[in-house]
Formats: structure tokens, C-alpha cells, sequence
């Protein structure tokens, strides 16, 4: 699946969130949740995907991310308790 995405995992309910984008969300997933990417999310063990959105392009993508990462830890709660109110891990919506 290549669709450009933003993204969120979290390591727990109200937790420690990143936030991320890519062009392939399943494989970008399958790398958070295996510990594969190195750094702030396999360093917090961030590895539930919690809130994802789809953009028709990768600029789009990017624009919304850096949206998303200058804005408020409540913000990305709120993004996240819209969507995904339970913060089950969406990586099977992917596949």
C-alpha cells in the first residue's frame, strides 16, 4: 500500500506519542512495532499505532505532520480520542 499518512503510536493510553509520516503505513508500522526504527519511538517503546490519516500527496502529508507536531500535547489527544476513543492499536486497519 503506498498512500502517504500521517501518524501517531503511543506506548500506552495517554502515554508518550509520536508522530510521524510515510509513503507506506504498513510497513512504516510493522517497523514501529518490531523496534526497528531506531530512535525516540523504539527508545519509549511507542510501538501502538493509535491515529493515522491518509493525504493524496506526500507534501500534503508533510504539511499536516509539521502541523500536528507544533501543536499541543491536547491536541494530538484530542485527534487521537476522536478517532481511536479506546486507543487500540489500528495496525490491522493497515493490512
Amino acid at each position: 500500500m503506498k498512500q502517504p499518512c500521517v501518524y501517531m503510536f503511543a506506548n500506552r493510553r495517554n502515554g508518550t506519542i509520536y508522530t510521524g509520516v510515510t509513503s507506506n503505513p504498513p510497513r512504516r508500522a510493522f517497523e514501529h512495532r518490531e523496534g526497528l526504527v531506531k530512535g525516540f519511538s523504539s527508545k519509549y517503546g511507542c510501538k501502538l499505532l493509535v491515529w493515522y490519516e491518509l493525504h493524496a500527496t506526500i507534501t500534503d502529508a508533510i504539511t499536516r505532520e509539521k502541523q500536528i507536531k507544533g501543536g499541543s500535547r491536547a491536541n494530538k489527544l484530542a485527534l487521537i480520542e476522536t478517532l481511536n476513543p479506546d486507543w487500540k492499536d489500528l495496525y490491522e486497519t493497515l493490512i
